[in-house]
């Protein structure tokens, strides 16, 4: 009867541990980065890509995450294996997800399994902060705060080359804070816009000036905006 008491205690004292651990994970952040990508770039590669099931997605920039950071540029990641994604708790959300948050990747899916990845990676540590309904929101009233593509297309129409300078300058023009800009390659090895970074605080409301920048693929002094 002892040993049973001292075990069920162990169990408590290793779940307390557990409980303690994932909540001090997805309490310690500093920052988010709100991460837009850019459809042409994703599909202009050797790669390519595939269309979501409910078919091609509008010529905007879509969302890639919503992701916790740290002030010396490390990263929190699936901090909660306690709490997986729910479909169900975004029902209301999900038209305008498939429209504002497509998946490009192959084969072709519906979504669910990108925005899983992005709550069980990214999303859970940020559960002090928002729940999994409130993580999904959020990031579209953050897409819904600032208009990239038609401030890019005033500035740099679609299809031609232009410097990485004039195209941070039109991004902090619509948004009021310096980018940081990711760049992939096309066929031909040409540098192009693949994704935008910004920043946001850790009450995920209000955009502001990066800590740091990410160590992602960096771009040349010339980069394409391919249509899409």
């Amino acid at each position: 009867m002892e040993s049973k008491r001292q075990f069920s205690i162990i169990l408590i004292k290793l779940f307390f541990i557990q409980y303690l651990s994932v909540l001090c994970a997805a309490r310690n952040f500093d920052f988010f980065y709100f991460v837009l990508q850019w459809p042409g770039s994703y599909c202009d590669t050797a790669k390519s890509c595939c269309y979501p099931t409910t078919g091609k997605p509008a010529a905007d920039f879509g969302i890639h995450g919503l992701w916790p950071n740290y002030n010396d540029g490390s990263y929190p990641s699936n901090c909660d294996p306690n709490a997986p994604f729910d479909q169900s708790q975004i029902s209301d959300l999900r038209s305008s997800m498939q429209k504002n948050w497509p998946t490009l990747a192959c084969p072709s899916g519906n979504g669910i399994t990108f925005w899983s990845h992005e709550w069980e990676k990214h999303g859970t540590c940020s559960e002090s902060v928002l729940n999994q309904h409130q993580y999904f929101q959020t990031a579209l009233n953050l897409k819904n705060q600032i208009h990239l593509l038609q401030a890019l297309r005033t500035a740099v129409p679609d299809g031609s080359s232009y410097s990485l300078e004039s195209i941070k300058d039109a991004i902090k023009e619509a948004s009021g804070f310096s980018p940081w800009i990711e760049c992939n390659v096309d066929e031909s090895g040409n540098s192009q816009l693949y994704q935008i970074y910004l920043c946001v605080d850790t009450s995920a409301s209000n955009f502001i000036n990066c800590p740091v920048f990410p160590n992602g693929k960096k771009c040349g002094s010339q980069i394409e905006f391919p249509p899409f």
